[in-house]
């Protein structure tokens, strides 16, 4: 939930810390508020799977929730107004991560201990489930809480975190093998600056340069793209040489893992477009249109967002227990099928929709995602070794976060550039129409487009917000004012260009969810858990060799993994 309760408050957030985000200047705090923890996940879950794997999983899991929940405090008291309150609620954002990044690099790894193969699939589907409507669920509380007071939106998670650390520390036992080993120092170092930098440097390519719409050209953005690729090629080259690399690249030679997180990637990606696409289309347009004011749009949104989390909780769990019968293949493959197929639905759909047919297609989404998520986490994390499964826990993780911190370039991106080709026209002759000075309508229509995205994302009224800076609202009559800041105007305005963007992002997701499905089709066959060599038989013995136990080893003592065999 709290990786994205903060999303929907943002409003009440900056109100309350007396900040204007889209003034010039100001942009960098608004994107770090959505995209920080997104990226601190992203580079340290791995880092800290590792170490699990060296010192313990239940011991990095029990610290993660006491950090978590130091960060959740701080976060409530800030102190501050202005660009330093929004500065301590970056940092202490930043710390929480830390903490949340320790939970999930470690919590699949201890499940996956705790239950036989017969049972995981349901473990893992409980919690991976639980997870991801968690992230929905924030969109849902943080609306609800950020009409009592923007603090509300981190005391929330005070209680939870401090009451959850007791309980981790009086209840978790380590049951699985801890594999003591030295930290590999310069595979972190490259690691963590090498993803760091090239999902920072994509976040800022959302940002206008010069006379583009988007920042794609500025040289600091390119350097970090290319800096970042440098690094992460750097990072390969020093996870084949040293004797305990801290990413195990040799377990993509098991089919079943490299298939998986693929596809996990490629889910993420078009998960996180859904859920920021749904937002500013809601908020934007079809809720001001219906009547909500754009100040209450948020908190709605949220509600009109829940079928998506119905379908998660769903087919969760039951796709999680019948893929421990019949494997993972059949309803990872089938639920993005699902998935490709709801966001065809969703281009179908007219900007002003009927909610039915819509709440429709985000329960068929939800189910789609549903039946993939459980068995996809249960496959990966049944194809590796005992002792390497914190690792493999925070390299699915790692996939995942950075899929959803891609999502939010790539797909703003798009959107933007389907804007930039038509809005500024028909924003200009619109707003003119209504009695606005044509210089301040070229003013006004000449501003990057991702103004205008940010504006309806914050629940704010974009016609009024982008008319405030020149004054003209005080010199246009009653009617003229009333027509452009009322619910109509500036949703019938944009809602054709917004169209053409919606059809590119769309399209692009439905097209990853297809690639996904065919991933997930090539992750290899079923094994039941009574086709397991027993233990202490030799690995490389007999066709039914499971790639992920007991695999014999290379000169450097390093796992010598084989592909999964196929049905």
């Amino acid at each position: 939930m709290d990786s994205s309760i903060v999303i929907i408050s943002l409003p009440a957030i900056f109100r309350g810390i007396d900040l204007d985000p889209l003034a010039p200047g100001n942009i960098g705090y608004l994107l770090w508020m959505i995209l920080g923890y997104l990226l601190v996940s992203a580079v340290l879950v791995v880092v800290l799977g590792r170490l699990g794997d060296m010192f313990g999983r239940v011991k990095m899991y029990n610290l993660g929730f006491v950090i978590f929940a130091c960060a959740s405090i701080a976060l409530s008291l800030d102190p501050f107004k202005g660009g330093s309150g929004a500065l301590w609620l970056i940092l202490w954002r930043v710390v929480q991560a830390v903490g949340g990044s320790m939970l999930t690099a470690n919590s699949a790894a201890i499940l996956t201990d705790a239950f036989p193969s017969g049972q995981r699939g349901m473990a893992l589907g409980i919690n991976q489930v639980t997870a991801l409507a968690g992230q929905f669920l924030g969109l849902l509380a943080g609306g609800l809480l950020a009409v009592v007071d923007w603090r509300a939106v981190f005391w929330v998670s005070v209680p939870i975190s401090v009451i959850g650390s007791i309980w981790s520390y009086r209840s978790l036992r380590e049951t699985g093998t801890r594999k003591p080993g030295r930290i590999d120092w310069f595979g972190n170092v490259t690691f963590t600056a090498g993803t760091g930098i090239l999902l920072a440097a994509i976040t800022y390519g959302i940002q206008p340069y010069g006379g583009n719409a988007t920042g794609w050209s500025n040289p600091m953005v390119l350097g970090g793209i290319f800096g970042g690729i440098f690094l992460l090629i750097v990072f390969c080259f020093v996870e084949t040489r040293v004797k305990e690399p801290m990413f195990q690249l040799a377990l993509f030679r098991v089919r079943a893992f490299a298939a998986g997180n693929l596809a996990a990637l490629l889910t993420a990606i078009a998960r996180g477009g859904l859920q920021f696409m749904l937002i500013i289309w809601l908020q934007g347009i079809w809720l001001p249109l219906h009547g909500y004011d754009f100040e209450d749009t948020p908190l709605w949104a949220g509600v009109a967002m829940l079928p998506l989390t119905v379908g998660f909780l769903i087919a969760g769990p039951v796709s999680g227990y019948l893929s421990d019968r019949f494997g993972a293949r059949l309803f990872s493959t089938g639920g993005l099928l699902l998935v490709a197929a709801s966001f065809g639905g969703l281009l179908t759909l007219p900007v002003n929709f009927n909610y039915y047919l819509f709440a429709a297609l985000l329960l068929l989404n939800g189910l789609g995602q549903g039946m993939f998520s459980s068995p996809n986490t249960s496959a990966i994390m049944g194809s590796v070794q005992p002792e390497y499964r914190g690792v493999a826990s925070g390299m699915r993780s790692t996939f995942q976060n950075s899929g959803t911190a891609l999502s939010i370039g790539v797909f703003f991106s798009l959107m933007i550039s389907g804007l930039a080709s038509s809005l500024p026209h028909t924003l200009n002759s619109g707003l003119q129409a209504q009695g606005v000075p044509a210089a301040t309508a070229d003013q006004v229509a000449s501003l990057p487009p991702v103004s205008t995205l940010f504006a309806t994302f914050l629940g704010d009224n974009p016609i009024g917000h982008l008319l405030a800076p020149s004054g003209v609202l005080d010199k246009l009559s009653h009617a003229q004012v009333t027509k452009l800041t009322g619910h109509s105007f500036f949703p019938q305005l944009v809602s054709g260009p917004f169209h053409d963007g919606l059809v590119i992002v769309f399209s692009v997701a439905a097209g990853m969810a297809l690639v996904a499905a065919v991933a997930s089709l090539l992750r290899g066959g079923h094994q039941r858990a009574d086709q397991q060599p027993p233990s202490g038989q030799d690995p490389d013995q007999g066709p039914d060799q499971n790639p992920g136990e007991n695999p014999g080893k290379n000169e450097k003592g390093q796992p010598k993994w084989r592909k999964a065999p196929s049905s």
